[in-house]
């Protein structure tokens, strides 16, 4: 179990980007004295810092208007929920350091509210919202819920959340707690975070969902291309290029997660996406490969040259290409960030040493500059675009690709969403 502080300090002016976005600007805490939070000494520069109790777990952040380290000590209880809780609800929190749980029913000047938070003298009043498993698509309607019911902050229980569910609510101001030891709930005055480490139990083998990925994930590009189309089973085969069947369980399961509605039944049934943002994320979220990657080395002068000579060189040799990630993001939607290495989709049959003669690249075991992705079917491939004469991934491909990018892709994956996807 680890809170969001870091367990080694760090030298001033050096702020994670995990601390910015789980921590307010320490500037934001100097000169007043947040709720929950306790006074320390003035540092050597004659500034107050503040120490703020993070989950029970861990330790003390300390605040000043340089920097933002941490100190590990143990410490007690930091919050308490009283409320009415059901049996798999009570056994979720129960399990969270340096939460206690009280069961018992609210007073009576709290009707209609499910739970009551102490903290540090403070008290506040949230509903409950209580799922067996969260993922995107049921993160986004939890959060629709939240809006059509301000006033009260929402925490959302679960016995599973995925990572994607936990950013979607936690950059929304929903709180959450699951049953594999995360939790965030952040209240003026309160930032209560800690990340799991309990692995997520077994979906059953008689049931499991159509995951969104391969052939699947080619038909939700097919929905997203057109969201505001009526699809029925057939043309979303049709388009996507995918069985009947396998067109039928996307859209089922899709219309389970809210993410469609329906019209009509029988052969004239058909759904109309109604939240894209949600299919999106729900879409990035299951969409991960596990290409086959071939390493390679291609002499240029600049970033640019290297990408238009090996789209170029691969298109003349007759290999089904399509770039991905930062270099095809710099086509599409440009963005000021290095890029030291071009991923490139091709189809999944051509041979490494066929790669290399297209590209005119030389293998290398380290230090590539250019990386072929292959995976067990040409579903990458799938609506690719021309973008400066070179054939790029599709934006929804481009965009999950680089989402799951450590090398700074969250930020580019966000500015294609906001300059080129639109939603």
């Amino acid at each position: 179990m680890s809170a969001t502080v870091d367990a080694q300090p760090r030298q001033p002016g050096e702020v994670s980007a995990a601390r910015r976005q789980y921590v307010r600007e320490a500037r934001g805490h100097v000169g007043h004295r947040p709720v929950g939070c306790q006074q320390g000494n003035r540092d050597e520069g004659g500034r107050f810092a503040h120490t703020v109790e993070l989950a029970g777990a861990t330790g003390l952040a300390i605040f000043t208007e340089s920097a933002i380290f941490t100190v590990i000590v143990n410490k007690a209880t930091a919050v308490k929920i009283e409320g009415p809780f059901e049996a798999k609800a009570l056994r979720i929190l129960r399990e969270i350091p340096g939460m206690t749980v009280i069961t018992r029913e609210p007073r009576h000047a709290d009707r209609g509210v499910d739970a009551i938070l102490r903290f540090a003298g403070t008290r506040a009043r949230v509903s409950i919202e209580i799922k067996r498993r969260a993922n995107a698509a049921t993160a986004w309607q939890v959060v629709q819920y939240a809006k059509a019911h301000p006033g009260t902050p929402l925490l959302l229980i679960a016995e599973e959340t995925t990572a994607e569910a936990r950013e979607i609510l936690e950059k929304r101001g929903v709180a959450v707690v699951d049953g594999l030891g995360n939790a965030h709930i952040e209240l003026p005055g309160l930032l209560f975070h800690l990340e799991g480490r309990r692995r997520p139990r077994r979906v059953a083998a008689d049931s499991p969902p159509t995951r969104l990925s391969g052939k699947a994930g080619v038909a939700t590009q097919t929905l997203l291309l057109d969201p505001k189309r009526a699809w029925q089973v057939h043309d979303l085969a049709k388009e996507a290029q995918v069985s009947p069947g396998l067109a039928h369980r996307v859209l089922a399961r899709l219309e389970r997660e809210g993410i469609l509605a329906a019209e009509g039944t029988g052969p004239k049934r058909v759904r109309r996406v109604t939240n894209p943002t949600a299919l999106l994320d729900l879409c990035t979220e299951e969409n991960v490969e596990q290409p086959t990657r071939t390493l390679g080395h291609l002499l240029a002068q600049t970033p640019q040259q290297l990408i238009r000579e090996l789209g170029t060189n691969l298109g003349r040799s007759g290999i089904d290409y399509a770039l991905t990630g930062a270099a095809a993001a710099s086509l599409v939607a440009p963005f000021v960030t290095a890029i030291p290495v071009v991923d490139v989709w091709v189809r999944a049959t051509a041979a490494p040493e066929e790669l290399h003669k297209a590209a005119q690249t030389d293998p290398v075991t380290d230090g590539p500059n250019v990386v072929f992705l292959q995976a067990r079917d040409d579903a990458p491939l799938a609506f690719r675009e021309k973008a400066k004469d070179l054939w790029v991934a599709n934006r929804f491909r481009i965009y999950t690709d680089l989402r799951h990018d450590p090398r700074r892709g969250q930020e580019q994956a966000e500015h294609l969403r906001r300059e080129v996807i639109g939603f």
